[in-house]
């Protein structure tokens, strides 16, 4: 009797965890980010099943030697050396994973032209890590993001 009266407690202890539970917010990442290194704004932003981002301002939009716009200058294809930055893409194809991740996405750095696999994970609803890294994600490097509001 004691046993049944147990399993029943440990039953709506669980049924009123699970109901009462935070939903997982696939779209929680949606918004603009503060980058870590504080020079630019990122809005990540969705289309179709997959997350996105853009570099949407820059501290210093404009090259200080000629006054105009900055552009992908250090990119590997000359051929896309003359992009500006402002609205450029440099976030690619994130899943949402659950758990407040979103993974298996591409990140590309203007500061040294090159692409990254990256990861992102949001710690609270304004701080996000983002996790930039060759191979594996043990060699990487990770930036705290914090959102914009």
């Amino acid at each position: 009797m004691r046993s049944i009266r147990n399993l029943s407690i440990v039953l709506i202890l669980f049924i009123t965890q699970t109901a009462f539970a935070p939903k997982e917010n696939p779209d929680a990442v949606i918004g603009t980010w503060l980058n870590g290194t504080k020079k630019g704004h990122v809005q990540i932003y969705k289309q179709g099943g997959t997350y996105f981002g853009k570099l949407i301002w820059l501290s210093e939009p404009n090259d200080p030697a000629t006054g105009k716009p900055k552009t992908d200058a250090r990119n590997g294809d000359a051929s896309k050396r003359n992009r500006p930055l402002m609205n450029l893409p440099i976030m690619y194809n994130f899943k949402f994973d659950g758990g407040n991740v979103w993974s298996d996405g591409k990140i590309y750095n203007p500061e040294d032209g090159k692409e990254y696999n990256c990861k992102m994970t949001l710690k609270d609803p304004n701080t996000l890590d983002v996790r930039g890294y060759l191979g594996i994600s043990l060699i990487g490097k990770t930036q705290t993001w914090v959102r914009v509001k």
